[in-house]
């Protein structure tokens, strides 16, 4: 996929130049049906005009004054909206854990791949190689890289003797530390060097997969605890990775904020587990498509599957019933496969509408994460971080993958040109 597009890269980079000076175009996107939040009614006929990477305003064409230096866009009728977040996402595929020294085209070619095609203009990365992401941030920060906005929680925290059996040789081939904490006062230290070194969170390996005979090792409480205080103290989110029904108890035990996976290997939730998790103000990221990925990986019936996946289905819908808030994420990166489609038509099989599977990408991580004041909405003063989708997800949830166009802070970072990009003037 990722050469396929190569042929309109000259174009694209043609029209957007450097990162400054796209920063400092001005942009009218007009024709727009806007759909400024996921519980907004749809603006049709509408401009957006964006100036030095933020929204300065939005209304119905012949309500809004296009200035005259302004670069059109026409959108042709099509949906407008808020750009994405990816809240669980890795950066360990080959071409993204080497990002100091590589070429920019090819490392932006990468990402796009990954992320900016599907409408993805911030994401959590939820553990890598030590400084990996931290770095790439500040290609794309410098201007160097075009790329979506970056939080990381840098190295992931594995308990002892629990590094998950499909990270081994990555981590070896790069030389990388060992990333497990055996007490909890190693656990703060980690904690605390890697949020003064750039961190924006931490990740808890809670229920770690290791294979073999032992298959799942547990985090003791206690150090899972000694992250989360730590983190906390410092106004930082930890996410856990919690395998198992057990792992979930850890992770209310240590006062966690986000839970990265549902637990389906051990059957339905327990009565009242998603109230408990909801009462602990406990987000979650479903990433169901995952699930089925590793599966078939393991050449596992597909009837195996579609059972499992849908105990996962089950306790997405249970904690939706009890009000939990859901982000959306597919551990892409980790997987290979980027299309988010299948993970959107696996939240729609659990109930959700497009408009909560919308929330999920826009406004829930916006707020969960603090950074609604300018990302998840189409408003003035907002970041111009904006997705044009070739079709209406009112009609069909699968639309939100059918993405033709996306900006990120005033830079146009994708154009499906060879489905008919919309016209620039």
């Amino acid at each position: 996929m990722r050469h396929g597009w190569a042929w309109w890269l000259g174009c694209l980079v043609a029209a957007c130049t450097m990162a400054g000076a796209v920063r400092a175009q001005t942009w009218a996107i007009e024709r727009a049906t806007v759909v400024a939040s996921p519980e907004a009614v749809p603006l049709a006929d509408a401009v957006v005009v964006v100036r030095d990477g933020r929204i300065v305003s939005v209304g119905r064409a012949g309500e809004v004054r296009v200035p005259a230096d302004a670069r059109r866009i026409d959108a042709d009728g099509r949906v407008l909206v808020a750009g994405f977040w990816n809240s669980h996402m890795h950066f360990l595929l080959p071409g993204l854990t080497e990002v100091a020294d590589a070429p920019a085209a090819a490392l932006e070619l990468e990402v796009r791949s990954l992320l900016t095609r599907w409408g993805f203009t911030s994401v959590f990365d939820l553990g890598g190689l030590p400084g990996n992401a931290r770095r790439l941030r500040a290609r794309i920060e410098a201007g160097d890289v075009r790329g979506p906005r970056i939080l990381t929680v840098d190295a992931p925290f594995y308990p002892a003797d629990g590094t998950p059996h499909y990270v081994r040789d990555v981590m070896k081939q790069h030389g990388a530390p060992s990333a497990e904490v055996a007490t909890p006062d190693a656990a703060r230290a980690r904690v605390r060097t890697q949020l003064n070194d750039g961190a924006d969170g931490a990740k808890l390996f809670i229920g770690a997969l290791v294979g073999g005979p032992q298959g799942v090792v547990h985090m003791s409480s206690d150090v899972a605890r000694a992250v989360v205080e730590t983190a906390h103290a410092a106004r930082r989110p930890v996410f856990a990775h919690p395998s198992t029904t057990q792992g979930i108890e850890i992770a209310l035990q240590a006062g966690v904020d986000v839970l990265a996976h549902s637990t389906p290997i051990d059957g339905p939730w327990p009565d009242g587990m998603a109230q408990r998790l909801v009462a602990a103000d406990m987000a979650l990221v479903p990433s169901l498509k995952l699930f089925e990925v590793e599966l078939r990986k393991e050449s596992v019936p597909p009837a195996v599957i579609e059972r499992f996946l849908a105990v996962g289905q089950g306790q997405l819908r249970a904690f939706r019933q009890a009000g939990g808030q859901v982000l959306f994420g597919t551990d892409v990166g980790y997987i290979h496969d980027s299309d988010p489609h299948r993970e959107y038509a696996l939240m729609a099989g659990a109930g959700m509408d497009w408009r909560a599977i919308l929330a999920s990408l826009t406004t829930e991580p916006a707020r969960r994460f603090g950074h609604a004041s300018r990302s998840g909405r189409i408003a003035p003063g907002m970041d111009a971080d904006l997705v044009l989708l070739g079709r209406d997800p009112a009609d069909d949830v699968l639309a939100l993958s059918d993405v033709v166009w996306v900006m990120r802070g005033g830079q146009v970072q994708y154009e499906a040109a060879e489905r008919g990009a919309p016209a620039q003037r």
